[in-house]
């Protein structure tokens, strides 16, 4: 999407005077993302990303975050941590929004990843689980299983704008998988939550940074996994699933977390669910996106195809 808080140069040379980050030069809003407005800053000393916050990260949960990637940081993971000001403050606050000063990191996002590439980002992953187990903070997911009920009732029978008969079948769909979703014997950590190949930054087969931690949560370790999976493994519409992909994500996982038997068992379900929830977030922006907003929307059905491969064995481990 485009940037939908818009800064002036006047304001971000302020912004920037409180750092000892250079003189601007150029600020670019960058496209890509839907959760915030992000700006590429170019100073006279260094390349930044200049992050607003949007109303969908909740400014209470910006300290969780950063204390997060100041976490990773510091344990060597590619990760892009908030530069504090001369002050020693990190959470700024600009054209109204919260804001942060972000470090650049190289490479380039991935639209249609290689198996090579899955393998090191998956490995990526599991590097970041075993860096966080010293990490003493937690939060609640905020699109968890608990959130999945209330916003298929929000966008109601009006899923059926989107597919017909949308509503039962999705509504059959949380019956089947949110029973037992609590029960299960599973670890748990801090997991990123949104991995998808654009929040993965590449230099040929190396990854060179994990980004966008703003859905970033205490929860199932695998289900980390599980929404790598399916973000993955399929092409964009949801309709062909790419086995050779799927199989190096769990490979490079695997390289830090040997999947248990537990593990294996539950993977299915734990995908059906990553599945959900992606298809009724992108159903509520589908169905209360205004036609002329700067968002470019999603469809929601490549997740619900993705849904079915999972539920009818066409996908998984």
């Amino acid at each position: 999407m485009a940037v939908y808080t818009q800064v002036s140069a006047e304001a971000l040379s302020a912004f920037l005077a409180r750092y000892d980050a250079g003189q601007l030069i150029s600020a670019k809003g960058i496209a890509e993302g839907v959760e915030n407005s992000n700006y590429l800053v170019d100073t006279t000393t260094a390349r930044f990303i200049l992050t607003l916050y949007e109303k969908r990260v909740a400014a209470g949960d910006l300290p969780f975050f950063l204390a997060l990637l100041d976490h990773l940081a510091a344990k060597g993971l590619p990760v892009p941590p908030a530069i504090k000001d001369r002050e020693g403050v990190e959470i700024q606050e600009l054209a109204g929004r919260p804001a942060c000063l972000i470090q650049f990191l190289t490479g380039v996002s991935l639209s249609h990843p290689t198996p090579a590439q899955a393998l090191a980002a998956a490995d990526a992953m599991g590097a970041m689980h075993r860096a966080v187990a010293d990490f003493p903070q937690r939060r609640e997911n905020s699109m968890g299983h608990a959130s999945w009920r209330p916003l298929f009732a929000q966008c109601g029978r009006d899923l059926d704008r989107i597919a017909p008969g949308l509503h039962d079948a999705m509504g059959e769909a949380l019956d089947a998988v949110l029973d037992g979703w609590d029960d299960q014997a599973l670890d748990t950590c801090v997991i990123h939550a949104d991995l998808f190949p654009d929040n993965v930054l590449v230099l040929g087969d190396t990854v060179t940074g994990l980004i966008d931690f703003y859905f970033a949560c205490t929860d199932y370790r695998v289900y980390d996994l599980a929404v790598m999976h399916s973000a993955w493994s399929f092409d964009a519409s949801g309709e062909t699933y790419a086995p050779e992909i799927g199989g190096a994500l769990i490979e490079g996982y695997e390289r830090h977390f040997p999947l248990t038997d537990t593990e294996r068992a539950a993977f299915a379900k734990l995908a059906m669910g990553a599945c959900l929830r992606f298809a009724l977030s992108r159903a509520w922006d589908w169905l209360n996106t205004p036609a002329d907003a700067l968002v470019t929307r999603k469809d929601p059905l490549a997740y619900w195809r993705r849904y079915i491969a999972y539920r009818d064995g066409k996908a998984g481990l």
